[in-house]
């Protein structure tokens, strides 16, 4: 125990972890639950990610720098998860189940689930999704991030947006949007 400890103040990057979980835990949970589509996927994405940032680098972090650390672990480790195991991804459905019941309106009715659309992705498509669009990265920085080829991270983005708008389309003209 150092003598920081023993004085009963806490190192500096437990303060850190401490106030990043508070100032940016919501933002970090959101984003984990974009790239997975599972509530408690989240969850377990920011905790691992919180371990695996602050488990071998402890001196140094600031906020904002901790929390970028933090999100790319938060992306590695998801696409490690579905990589490693097609038996993961055959029982873990990237199912988003929305917290409220559909209500009667046909404004609800008519409104697009994106949640709905993304779980339907491969875990590539959709992380190069939730990159480009709620990260609002360029190609080149997604396939930077998730060490793919510019032109790999195209044809997911492509690929996947053309997969939402057929989906899209034939709810539409099937009448089953919701």
């Amino acid at each position: 125990m150092s003598a920081v400890e023993r004085d009963g103040q806490r190192p500096e990057w437990e303060r850190v972890v401490a106030r990043l979980v508070t100032d940016r835990g919501e933002a970090l949970t959101r984003y984990a639950y974009y790239v997975s589509g599972s509530r408690e996927d989240a969850a377990d994405l920011v905790q691992d990610a919180l371990v695996k940032t602050f488990g071998r680098l402890r001196n140094g972090f600031t906020v904002d720098s901790a929390e970028a650390y933090v999100r790319r672990a938060i992306l590695t480790t998801w696409v490690d998860r579905t990589r490693r195991s097609t038996r993961w991804r055959r029982i873990a459905h990237l199912t988003v189940v929305p917290d409220t019941g559909d209500t009667p309106t046909d404004d609800s009715e008519a409104r697009i689930d994106l949640h709905e659309e993304l779980r339907k992705l491969s875990p590539r498509e959709r992380a190069c999704l939730v990159l480009r669009y709620y990260e609002d990265l360029k190609v080149d920085d997604i396939a930077a991030t998730l060490e793919l080829s510019p032109g790999t991270v195209k044809r997911y983005l492509s690929d996947g947006l053309a997969r939402m708008a057929a989906s899209l389309r034939e709810d539409l003209t099937t009448g089953g949007g919701r």
